[in-house]
């Protein structure tokens, strides 16, 4: 792995693919700005972090622009998870000129996404500090960039969720209401995908109950106070692991960690995100022709 990747990327093909179709809505048939410059120039670029934040998408980054040229070189000063201060200089490049401003809004477009979300991550995993309760990210992504936004939450010190429907089994209550209940909700699920987890969803200390007899691998507290929460985790006595979802915010989150629940999925990772403010600088070379 790259030293500079402290968490596995997704795999090249679908960085690939992200790049492809930003390019395609973005420079269509061709950037009619970069043909101002002189053809053959080339260049160099800063790029520069205005604000606080944890870094992630390096490898999306990287891609847009070799892209456009694969000689490009790209010396990062920071590593993906890595937090930096305003003003830190992130990464330099050189290359050809019109290359470099035509895929500069592409890169700088998922480098700024992806690190908001690793930003988000790191401060909902600072608020549990010390509780042993982890983080979860959920399904609430941008649409097509599901595997980038979950490697950033990685990248933020989270950890994922299932990735999509076909992964794990998580029945909430419209399933348990069309199965007949939460014994057949589980028995079908079982009999259907045996290797895959299984979780169900309660509302009540009598839904939990009824998971427990059940035998799930997971049970998701809906919406349950904080003394619920507390009364669930000591009838559960570690039996099964426990997640907390609903009415999660950074206000909130510490208080349910310290019931001792053992994971809290946090929406707000992946779709409240406030992009990084990113600048890249370019000085061309004189030398250029």
């Amino acid at each position: 792995m790259n030293s500079r990747l402290p968490f596995d990327p997704p795999d090249t093909e679908l960085i690939a693919g992200d790049v492809e179709r930003a390019f395609a809505e973005d420079l269509g048939n061709g950037d009619a700005t970069a043909e101002l410059l002189p053809a053959g120039a080339v260049a160099e670029a800063v790029l520069t972090c205005r604000d606080d934040a944890v870094i992630a998408g390096a490898p999306w980054f990287d891609a847009c622009f070799r892209r456009m040229d694969p000689a490009v070189r790209i010396a990062w000063q920071v590593r993906d998870g890595e937090r930096v201060a305003p003003g830190t200089v992130i990464c330099r490049l050189a290359g050809h000129a019109r290359s470099l401003v035509s895929a500069e809004r592409s890169a700088l477009n998922f480098l700024q996404l992806l690190s908001a979300t690793a930003t988000a991550a790191a401060t909902y995993v600072a608020a549990v500090a010390g509780t042993g309760t982890r983080v979860l990210d959920t399904r609430k992504t941008l649409p097509g960039l599901r595997l980038a936004q979950k490697y950033a939450v990685r990248c933020g010190g989270g950890h994922n969720h299932r990735i999509g429907l076909y992964d794990a089994i998580l029945v909430k209550e419209n399933h348990i209401i069309a199965a007949g209940g939460i014994a057949p909700a589980v028995a079908a699920a079982r009999r259907l995908h045996p290797a895959l987890l299984l979780e169900v969803e309660v509302e009540n200390l009598d839904e939990l109950q009824q998971a427990l007899a059940a035998g799930v691998d997971r049970i998701m507290l809906d919406n349950f106070d904080v003394p619920l929460m507390r009364e669930a985790v000591q009838l559960t006595a570690g039996r099964v692991p426990l997640e907390v979802s609903g009415n999660v915010d950074l206000g909130t989150i510490g208080e349910y960690a310290r019931t001792g629940v053992d994971y809290i999925s946090v929406g707000a990772l992946t779709k409240h995100v406030h992009a990084v403010d990113l600048s890249l600088r370019l000085r061309l070379d004189r030398r250029s022709p």
